[in-house]
């Protein structure tokens, strides 16, 4: 029996920092396509990290029990990557709410509850969370308070208001930012931390699906006119999340941190500001 990390999203970020992360552990690795975790747990296992694979749905409470249940046979339970999800081009409104909000909101809800003492989460979020207007202070407290199994019940994530995909994803990760600081206050109480990882636009698949869909080309304007003008890459989101899972980061709890090549700053204040 040792330590152990869930992963949960078999993609390039997840495994990115996996792999800086997850020596000397048991990593459970889930993903909802079984394939995706089989490939990751393998490729991970041929470069001596010790895998588990196993399928998962994020937006199913009983599926992330199981995992949880599972990773517990090997030890306790110490570090949490989340990195599942959906995209604006991959799923409808309906999926993106129960997938990327209820389901990353009922994940740091049942991991909250084993992390060992001394434990770490990064779930990661987007920088689309930035991009939104504001919401009302009382807004953001629902987004962060509000019981898990009501939170697709409230007014600001009803269907008629939500305009489109993308609209959804911005909630989505609105909400994770905001359920996050929550939680850190929950995770505290066990001597846990719990932080998110707002990337912009990171060349993985789940990006190619995006440069390919009808927002492809305002995917490509904006990383060419952010300040670093390039998209960034799955191992600087690592770098990151080695700081916030290790000791350096001790202090740091319930933060979100944007990393993004500056392309937020660019739509407020730069040459990506909307004209409308």
């Amino acid at each position: 029996m040792g330590d152990v990390m869930i992963l949960t999203g078999a993609g390039q970020i997840g495994m990115a920092i996996a792999r800086r992360m997850g020596f000397g552990k048991t990593i459970v690795v889930a993903d909802k396509n079984p394939g995706n975790a089989e490939a990751i747990a393998t490729t991970m296992g041929q470069a001596g990290f010790t895998t588990v694979p196993m399928t998962m749905d994020l937006s199913s409470r009983d599926d992330i029990r199981a995992v949880i249940a599972k990773a517990q046979e090997y030890g306790d339970i110490t570090m949490l990557v989340n990195a599942a999800g959906v995209s604006p081009s991959q799923a409808p409104i309906e999926a993106i709410l129960h997938v990327d909000l209820y389901g990353t909101a009922v994940l740091l809800e049942e991991v909250g509850k084993v992390i060992a003492p001394g434990g770490v989460g990064v779930t990661i979020s987007s920088q689309s969370g930035h991009r939104m207007p504001a919401l009302t202070p009382e807004q953001d407290e629902q987004l962060a308070t509000t019981p898990t199994e009501r939170l697709l019940e409230l007014d600001i994530l009803r269907p008629e208001r939500i305009k489109d995909t993308l609209h959804a994803y911005q909630m989505a990760k609105r909400c994770n930012e905001k359920r996050v600081m929550a939680e850190s206050v929950r995770w505290g109480e066990r001597g846990a931390r719990i932080n998110s990882i707002s990337p912009g636009i990171i060349v993985t698949p789940l990006a190619l699906d995006e440069f390919n869909g009808p927002r492809g080309g305002f995917y490509k304007t904006m990383f060419a006119k952010c300040p670093a003008g390039r998209p960034g890459t799955a191992d600087e989101v690592a770098n990151v999340a080695e700081l916030l899972m290790g000791p350096a980061g001790a202090f740091i709890t319930g933060a979100d941190f944007l990393i993004d090549g500056g392309a937020t700053a660019s739509y407020f204040y730069g040459p990506l500001r909307p004209t409308e």
